[in-house]
């Protein structure tokens, strides 16, 4: 199937105190990308301030997949936390980092890298992504 789904399946699994793995299944795209918005929106705001996005099944993103990424990042942090993306595919990778958002999003090869990074991060009292 290579065109366009109009199903994308999140699974949220709050791991520890204000963490929430986001495991993201299907195209991130114009039709998809409201529903991965709600679903992080409402993890976050049920106090899960720092989210982690599983992308290991996700085929395709497209711009509007992308703007997503950057409102997640920005109520993530206006509630005290941080964004991260895990497990990328290869061919996601290299869009990621031509459009410069593997600049704002830490990108990590796995979820328990992920959640490693983020509490060294808050064991050093906050230290992310520069700006």
């Amino acid at each position: 199937m290579s065109h366009v789904s109009d199903t994308l399946d999140t699974t949220v699994r709050y791991t520890r105190e204000r963490t929430a793995v986001v495991v993201v299944t299907g195209d991130v795209d114009l039709h998809t990308a409201p529903v991965l918005r709600a679903q992080a929106l409402t993890a976050v705001g049920q106090g899960a301030a720092h989210l982690v996005l599983d992308m290991a099944q996700v085929d395709f993103v497209d711009s509007t997949g992308l703007s997503t990424l950057i409102v997640l990042m920005h109520a993530t942090q206006e509630a005290g936390g941080s964004l991260r993306i895990a497990s990328v595919p290869d061919r996601l990778v290299r869009m990621v980092t031509m459009t410069g958002i593997s600049q704002l999003l830490p990108m990590h090869d796995t979820v328990a890298d992920a959640l490693a990074a983020l509490a060294a991060g808050e064991a050093a009292d906050g230290t992310g992504p520069s700006r």
